[in-house]
């Protein structure tokens, strides 16, 4: 079985969405994140964190609120917000470490 640090060091960028059942923004995002990974399938990964249930990882990140977003390429952090996003603004963010 994959392993976080697996799925983020992969030659392929990883978004990763930080997010908690009971928070309303985090619902809002849903749908907007499913519908990027069905759109960059086989180009980047896109991963849902419940913070809640992942603790060690959320605190590893220093996650403050929810939703968070980051972008990893071979591991390493590149891109990071907070709060609720447009589709075309993070499809452009993420399009840009697509190689």
């Amino acid at each position: 079985m994959e392993t976080f640090k697996d799925i983020i060091n992969g030659d392929k960028p990883v978004l990763v969405d930080f997010h908690a059942t009971w928070c309303g923004p985090c619902k809002v995002m849903s749908p907007t994140i499913e519908s990027v990974g069905k759109e960059l399938k086989g180009q980047a990964r896109v991963l849902k964190i419940d913070v809640d249930k992942n603790n060690a990882v959320a605190n590893l990140y220093r996650i403050q609120s929810v939703p968070t977003l980051i972008i990893f390429k071979k591991g390493e952090a590149v891109w990071r917000n907070s709060g609720v996003m447009e589709k075309s603004a993070l499809l452009e963010q993420i399009k840009q470490f697509i190689d």
